[in-house]
Order: C-alpha cells, then structure tokens, then sequence
C-alpha cells in the first residue's frame, strides 16, 4: 500500500489529504497490475468506471495504489454518503465484530436490527403506524415490497416507469426499463409486469404533473386494469434513468389514483433516500407518503443493508416466516445504519445536501450558459445531472458523453454516466466534499468539456 502523509479531513472518513493528486498516468502501474489479475481472476461481466486500484477514501477523495488521489463525485454510486468511513460508523462497526458477526435474526434476534427498525420507522415520511424488515440489497427490498404488496391485495399485477431501475435480479431486471447492460440476453423476466409513462420535462414538452399522470392512469387503467393492479413502483427521482425529477404533481395524482383504488404505493428511494436530495427522502420533496418505501445504499454507509418500510397493516400481510434471509439485517451492517443515521441528523447533513446542490447547479448553468450541447440540468441537493445534447436536434449525445467522463477520470475526477440513452453524467458528491474540492472537480469538467 502506497503511504499516505495525513492530515486533518473534514467530516467523515480517514485522515486524508483532500487535494486532487496526479503522480502518474490513471491506472499508475500497480493499478495496472490489479486490472490485469481482475481480467484473469473475475467474471468479465463486471465491469468497472474508474481504472484504478483503491486502497484509501475519506472526505472528498479516493486514493489508490499509485499515490493518485481522486475527487470523488460518485460515492460508490451513492452508497458512502456521509463520507468514507466515518469515525463513527468504524467505531461501531469495530465493536460489533468484537461482540459477533452473525447469529441470524431469524434464529436468534439481537437489538441493532429491531433499533434499525425503529429508526426508520421514525425517519421514513408520514405519522402512521409502520413496520420494517431488513435485506443485504436494494434488489432484495424492491422483490420483497413487491410480495408484500401481493400478499395484501391479493392482486398480482405490478406496473414501474420508463427509465426506471429496480435491480438485476430476475424480478427487478422486469422492472427495470433499460435493456443495455442489466437486462439484454438475461430473459425470459417475471411475469404480470407492465410499464408507464414517466414524465419527464425535459423531454416531453414540458407537460404539467396532472396531463402526465393521466395519461399514465390511462394506460395503467386500459393495460392492467385497477382490479388487477397490486401496486405500482416509482423512484421519487429517477437514478440510472438519468436524474429524471418529474414535474410538480405527478407523483400526488399517482398516488391519489392508488389510494382510490386499492394499490399499493412503493417509493423506490434506494438511491434518492437519507439525505441525498436535501431531505431525508425525496418524498418529502413532493408532499408525499407512500405506502412502501424501499431502501439501501446510503443507509449503512457502504455496508451492504436494505430495508422495506411501509404502513403496518401492509407489512404485517405476509405470514411468518415469509420474509427474511440468512445475512438480511445483519449486526455489522446494522451498528453501521444506527451510526450513520446518527450522522445524518446530528450533522444535519441534508442542509449539507442542499448546500452542495447550490454550488453544483451554479457552476454548471454558467458552463449551460456557453454551451449549447448542455440540454438540461436537474435534480435535487447532492443528486445532480447534466444532460448532454445535439445543439441542432436536441437528440442524446452519448458519444460526447462517454468522451467527457472518460478525460475526467483521467485528470483525476471519479463522475459517473447514467440515463436511458446514456446521455448523462451524474454527479452525486459525499456530502463530506469539502467546497474546495467540488470547485476543482467542476473545473476539470469544465476543461474537458473545451477540450471536446
């Protein structure tokens, strides 16, 4: 391992100098080195973005085996939200593996998955009376709210959104809107899946929330039909799909259809949830409370953790005995969710959330401003998305997409792309980033973007 001089970090992770460092090409050779046993070693089918060997990240930045250090503008695809390795999710998680890794909660229950429980009861949105349960993935909790939503309607129908995504497991690769990579060659997929329009602003002519939830209604209601419909799947703001924030109503008239009609209302906030978009759930952005929330990601900054939460009368549908797992809600995963949930409230890390959304979107409407290829620019606190365009067209340009990540990854700045025509670059920052930093990673983008 590379040594790394320390210094003071700002809130989360270890002593790390948080500057941007480039001492050689990316990947450096033991990068290099690791790729090559990774190719002989690992199932091609997993990829990878940046091409590097990590062995450090706290704060804003990723260290790896050749003393680089990267600005982190991805958070391991929002999973280390309140930064790598936070002194107090490690100082729980050593006491756990101290106490035990495992009994299984099924056979013999311990307090952090009931206290987990409990906080999410408390944190998720509405006053209701709700219930949990825990998983090891976001896959996992959207196929559980799923059987749950089943099993208290006796309905089997299900209907999710173009450009969403739910996971790769059979179930939620159905789900799942985009066939290239999760779902191409990997069929047949579950059955009574059925699929909505989204609105989608940028893209549909600005349509108002109300004209785009009725045309949704209108093909849930000719396509499956209330009396089939066990529930319907959304994420509050859409992730893989492209950061896609629909427009102001679309989610209360959905989910006012659903309350009429006996549907369940699932919140797929895995990837929006614990204080990502400027509040502790997307949801509460939109004035909504769902029936069923899924979680994952942020919610055990980087321990693998789920959870389904949703209205008791809901959860409690499925017999006993009917959910559960061998690993889910295990006592690592769960002393890292109560350490992290600490962070999120004592640090008021949504304010955070809004703060970095201030300097995210303010810099790039300045870039917008010159460049006519920036199409659109959304989203919510540090959940942020620049949608590439053809000036003429106004069609996608993945092309110039991938080239833009690509020259920032190699200068030293981790981005992400996403959306349905992989046309857009994410920018989903630990809110632990110092301001400093951000600023950097804007200019090397900025840069690549002059240079393209």
């Amino acid at each position: 391992m590379t040594a790394i001089d320390t210094v003071a970090a700002p809130v989360g992770g270890p002593s790390l100098p948080q500057e941007r460092r480039l001492v050689t090409e990316i990947p450096g050779p033991r990068s290099q080195e690791l790729l090559a046993r990774k190719a002989a070693a690992v199932a091609s089918g997993v990829g990878h973005t940046a091409p590097i060997e990590a062995v450090a990240a706290g704060g804003g930045v990723v260290v790896d085996a050749d003393g680089n250090s990267l600005i982190d503008l991805g958070s391991g695809i929002a999973v280390t939200t309140v930064g790598n390795a936070h002194p107090r999710v490690v100082e729980a998680v050593t006491a756990q593996v101290a106490q035990f890794t495992h009994t299984c909660f099924m056979v013999s229950p311990y307090e952090s998955y009931v206290s987990v429980a409990e906080a999410l009861n408390r944190v998720t949105p509405g006053d209701h009376e709700k219930k949990s349960a825990l998983f090891n993935s976001g896959a996992e909790a959207v196929e559980n709210a799923i059987k749950i939503a089943r099993k208290f309607t006796k309905k089997h129908a299900v209907v999710a959104f173009d450009h969403g995504y739910h996971g790769r497991t059979n179930l939620t690769m159905a789900l799942t809107a985009k066939s290239m990579p999760y779902k191409s060659g990997f069929g047949p997929f579950a059955s009574e899946i059925y699929r909505a329009p989204m609105s989608y602003p940028f893209r549909d002519g600005n349509l108002s929330g109300a004209d785009a939830a009725r045309k949704a209604i209108s093909v849930i209601e000719k396509q499956v039909g209330a009396e089939n419909l066990a529930a319907i799947i959304i994420e509050p703001i859409q992730g893989e799909g492209g950061f896609i924030v629909p427009a102001d109503g679309f989610l209360e008239h959905l989910l006012r259809w659903c309350r009429s009609n006996d549907v369940v209302f699932i919140a797929d906030e895995i990837q929006t949830g614990f204080g990502r978009t400027g509040a502790m759930f997307a949801s509460e952005l939109f004035g909504i409370v769902p029936d069923l929330i899924t979680t994952a990601k942020g919610i055990a900054a980087g321990l693998p953790l789920a959870a389904v939460t949703g209205r008791a009368e809901i959860m409690d549908a499925a017999h006993t005995g009917g959910l559960g797992g061998t690993y889910g809600g295990n006592p690592i995963a769960c002393a890292a969710a109560l350490a992290a949930i600490e962070v999120f409230e004592s640090e008021d890390l949504p304010a955070r959330a809004r703060e970095i959304e201030t300097v995210l979107t303010g810099r790039l409407r300045e870039l917008q401003a010159s460049d006519p290829r920036i199409g659109d620019i959304r989203g919510r606190g540090a959940m942020v998305a620049v949608e590439f365009v053809v000036p003429e067209t106004g069609d996608p340009d993945g092309t110039l997409t991938s080239a833009i990540a690509k020259a920032c990854i190699a200068q030293g700045v981790i981005v992400l792309t996403c959306g349905t025509y992989g046309n857009v670059i994410r920018f989903l920052p630990p809110l632990s980033i110092p301001d400093d930093l951000l600023h950097e990673g804007l200019d090397v983008i900025a840069a690549a973007l002059a240079a393209h």
